[in-house]
């Protein structure tokens, strides 16, 4: 009886406690990817946003008490803020324990106590008429969102501001009387209310983008130092499945478990597996490290467009290739515009020789970089410190974008 190989023939581990780190591994990747998880960075965050909460709900129930005495019956506005304090904590406790993330369930209970809490205190301020100078409750309400903001998706968070916003300027409509005095408290308690969720939306949505652009780059990062030829992160994991798969029919076949000859749907298996191997092995000798830091990235694949028909930016050293992947990054990724609007082309070769002397075994690669969406003066100093590491560059204005040629020493392969 033979035993599984420690190892496939693409060099990865098999067995129980490679599966079990692969699938831990995925696991991570899967929860740092969902939206209603909170990642680390909006952990703290998360945090932050409740610290704020509890600073506002301090101030506002201390205005409640000073205001008690006007209060033709204080007790919905008590049991306003009993019931929002809970709301409060149940949520943060809750959100806590089950592991940062908010379920549909327990967002609809948080909105309900929200809701409840505001009507509340609209009916104890009612027969007031001044909504804007007399709310607490309904005003800390509308901040008490930010203690979600990091667990639930932002289409969410807008529409409950959205209408309690609603909610609260209509009520301001038909309670307050018509007096221009009265006009500025009903328009800064509105504001008191939604804005701070939508700011906190704002700046969550930024710092997602932030962190997702550079977890983008340092995934493809690693392409730099891979082989003139090589195939990327996708078609390693695709190779894995098909070398599992591979073993796995022949392993059946060396046990007696599959009878020689091979009944016709498991010879078209085999057929398909090694065609699909043959493939993914012939694409791995004609991609560059470029190509797949290109079509693997989730921003460049959008915006850069790679002509390279001789495979000619795997000659480029690991410091050329930083230069000019770096130099791609900062032309697309400039956050004063669009990525839609700004793309980049990038063209290598065709190889010629160098024409000053003293470069020994040297060709010379030029490279095209041609830019749309892109004006000169808008371009960072860093980039034009990354061309530097490519080569020695010119640069002029083409459709009132940049361009840029550089020409690239690499050494001779025919030497290597």
């Amino acid at each position: 009886m033979t035993s599984l190989p420690e190892e496939n023939t693409l060099g990865a581990i098999v067995g129980a406690k490679s599966q079990r780190r692969e699938a831990d591994a995925t696991r991570r990747v899967i929860r740092a990817a969902t939206p209603r998880r909170s990642s680390l960075g909006t952990g703290f965050i998360g945090i932050g946003a409740a610290v704020v909460v509890a600073l506002r709900a301090i101030y506002g129930f201390v205005w409640f008490v000073s205001l008690w005495p006007t209060y033709p019956d204080p007790m919905p506005a008590l049991l306003a803020w009993v019931i929002l304090i809970a709301t409060l904590v149940a949520t943060f406790i809750t959100a806590r324990v089950i592991g940062d993330q908010l379920p549909d369930w327990a967002f609809a209970v948080f909105l309900a106590g929200l809701a409840a809490a505001v009507a509340l205190d609209l009916v104890a301020i009612w027969p007031l008429h001044d909504i804007g100078r007399n709310a607490t409750a309904a005003l800390t309400a509308g901040m008490a969102l930010l203690v979600v903001i990091t667990l639930r998706r932002t289409r969410d968070i807008l529409i409950a501001v959205s209408v309690l916003g609603v909610g609260l300027a209509v009520a301001m409509v038909l309670n307050t009387r018509p007096d221009p005095d009265d006009i500025a408290p009903q328009i800064t308690a509105l504001g008191f209310a939604v804005l701070p969720a939508v700011i906190g939306v704002v700046v969550v949505n930024g710092f997602r983008r932030l962190v997702q652009v550079e977890l983008d780059r340092v995934l493809v990062q690693s392409t730099v130092s891979a082989p003139r030829f090589a195939v990327g992160m996708m078609a390693s994991e695709e190779l894995a499945r098909l070398d599992l798969a591979a073993e796995e029919l022949l392993e059946s076949v060396a046990t007696g478990k599959t009878k020689l000859p091979l009944d016709p749907k498991t010879a078209s298996v085999a057929a398909s597996l090694a065609t699909e191997l043959r493939l993914h092995l012939i694409e791995g000798r004609r991609e560059t490290w470029l190509y797949h830091a290109v079509t693997e990235s989730d921003l460049l694949g959008k915006a850069v467009t790679l002509i390279d028909k001789g495979s000619l930016a795997g000659l480029l050293d690991p410091q050329q290739r930083d230069g000019l992947l770096s130099t791609a990054w900062l032309l697309v990724s400039d956050t004063a515009k669009r990525t839609s609007d700004r793309t980049v082309q990038l063209q290598i070769g065709p190889v010629s020789s160098p024409a000053q002397e003293g470069t020994g075994h040297k060709i010379l690669v030029p490279i095209v970089i041609t830019t749309t969406g892109v004006a000169r003066n808008r371009v960072d100093p860093a980039t034009w410190e990354a061309i530097g590491r490519v080569g020695q560059y010119s640069d002029s204005t083409q459709n009132s974008s940049l361009r840029v040629d550089i020409s690239c020493l690499v050494d001779n392969p025919a030497d290597q």
